[in-house]
């Protein structure tokens, strides 16, 4: 195929009676990077280029009647790109999705230069909305504050103001063990992207240790150790990723004291201290690149090198407390070598490669992005291992912003506030795409099904809500809790979502 020649589309002639049309009486093609002004396309065609969400062409460019669909754009890529085997792919005009034809999509874009249709792989498999609640189980004596479904999506883990951590068997939605150690309420929970260490934070300090698949005696799991970890409570936990972490398992604890701590699961020991913030540490991350970021009410986010016990930099901007920050990269971390099935192979040096291939793909060639979300009402979008300014300021919230995160295909932002509203950004840009209304008390949390289709969010109002990205609407409205819902977490197959807060309840909701 010459690149910047006409390109006939053979191949799609028997399959689209769109491109029949397009043969007849084609113009002289303009070469790749030259504007539609030199050379007009057929009337009722544009000229388009494909391109990579990193801004990589694909093939030429092409005159492509305003009508095709999605379903036609599908089979033009997979002739591009010499695929035999059909991967599914989104395509975006101008950031709009192209749902149905490229004409809708465009709107009003200009088309006096070359299009640009921008591809995205979707996920091999699609979540259906959950519809209904099949178990309510009690269990814990105070408000439900955290829930984590594990990698492999077969256990649930939640954290409770009854100073408890329980474990769920996710196939029979049974409480499989109750894990004691904590002398206040559990603040947090975090699971190892192996899958084998389950790390709890309270308020008393502590951080605790445990063996997740570890059998109970009558109920109740000892912990592997417990370290006095901070002066004051724990706010967060994160642990390192897993093509990173082969010799030694590590996490970090971040605390009310100020101070983020570096853990070896295995032994116990406290590797580093990373000091610098001045006021409470509300939320950490560690980046599939190596390092650690955190937020603090100090209205600072810093980026550490761990290794090095060394500040990389400070990002500044934010002028209030920073509450939450995400990568784009979240949601490939935190299952590690596991597929969609909740699958991962039997080494754990193989479980490393597949762990590291899925986050390139999730990373692309661009360094990883992050999002944070504060009291001033603002978010802002950065990439910290590159640069100490931010991409964008993302505002139109009007109370502050508790929940932020990626899409685990990268491609949107979500954020949920205190003005009830859950508001929907590109990925890439930061750019505002939909407010999302209907829940009438502020938005706790949110979590995205594994293929990147739906939105889940628990919110003061006493319902979970169900958003689908394409429609920018409510899928499933789902009541049932007697009060606040302070937690709601999507299981990595995409069979379940979690839910749990003021009413001691924790619910399963299945489709």
């Amino acid at each position: 195929m010459r690149r910047g020649g006409r390109t006939p589309p053979h191949r799609f002639a028997t399959e689209t009676a769109t491109w029949k049309r397009s043969q007849t009486s084609r113009p002289t093609r303009n070469r790749p990077g030259e504007t539609a002004a030199r050379s007009r396309p057929m009337a009722g065609a544009v000229i388009a280029q494909f391109e990579t969400a990193e801004g990589e062409r694909t093939g030429p460019q092409l005159d492509i009647p305003v009508d095709t669909t999605a379903a036609q754009l599908q089979l033009i890529l997979h002739e591009l790109l010499h695929l035999e085997e059909k991967v599914p792919y989104s395509f975006y005009v101008a950031e709009a999705e192209v749902s149905s034809t490229l004409e809708k999509a465009l709107g009003a874009a200009s088309t006096e230069q070359a299009v640009r249709i921008v591809y995205v792989p979707q996920a091999i498999f699609r979540v259906r909305a959950v519809t209904r609640c099949s178990s309510t189980l009690p269990g814990h004596a105070e408000a439900l504050l955290s829930s984590s479904f594990s990698p492999d999506g077969n256990t649930l883990a939640t954290g409770s103001g009854d100073h408890c951590v329980r474990l769920w068997d996710v196939h029979t939605e049974t409480p499989r063990a109750t894990l004691r150690s904590h002398r206040d309420w559990v603040l947090c929970i975090a699971w190892s992207p192996c899958g084998r260490f389950l790390a709890s934070g309270g308020k008393d300090g502590q951080v605790a240790l445990w063996r997740a698949m570890e059998r109970s005696v009558k109920g109740e799991v000892a912990p592997l150790r417990v370290m006095n970890a901070h002066k004051k409570w724990v706010n967060a936990i994160a642990w390192e990723p897993l093509h990173l972490s082969l010799a030694m398992p590590r996490f970090a604890s971040a605390s009310k004291d100020g101070q983020i701590r570096i853990w070896e699961a295995l032994t116990g020991r406290c590797v580093t201290s990373l000091s610098g913030h001045s006021m409470s540490v509300s939320c950490v991350r560690w980046s599939g690149d190596g390092l650690v970021i955190s937020g603090s009410q100090d209205r600072t986010i810093k980026v550490w090198a761990p290794n090095e016990t060394k500040l990389v930099r400070s990002l500044e901007g934010h002028a209030h407390w920073v509450n939450c920050i995400a990568l784009n990269t979240d949601a490939a971390l935190r299952v590690g070598g596991h597929d969609h099935r909740g699958v991962a192979a039997p080494e754990i040096e193989a479980q490393a490669v597949a762990a590291e291939k899925k986050f390139k793909e999730v990373r692309g060639a661009a360094p990883e992005l992050m999002v944070s979300g504060s009291d001033d009402f603002t978010l802002f979008l950065w990439s910290p291992y590159s640069s100490k300014k931010p991409i964008t300021r993302m505002t139109g919230h009007v109370q502050l912003v508790n929940a932020a995160c990626f899409s685990p295909d990268g491609q949107w932002i979500a954020s949920g506030s205190f003005d009830g509203s859950i508001r929907l950004w590109h990925g890439k840009t930061g750019k505002f795409v939909a407010t999302l209304r209907g829940h009438v008390g502020a938005v706790y949390q949110l979590a995205w099904s594994g293929d990147s289709r739906l939105l889940a969010s628990g919110s003061k109002d006493s319902t979970v809500k169900v958003w689908e990205t394409r429609t920018r609407k409510v899928k499933e409205d789902l009541p049932g809790h007697a009060d606040e819902v302070y937690t709601v977490d999507w299981s990595p197959d995409g069979e379940r979502v979690a839910s749990g807060g003021k009413d001691r309840n924790l619910k399963m909701w299945r489709c």
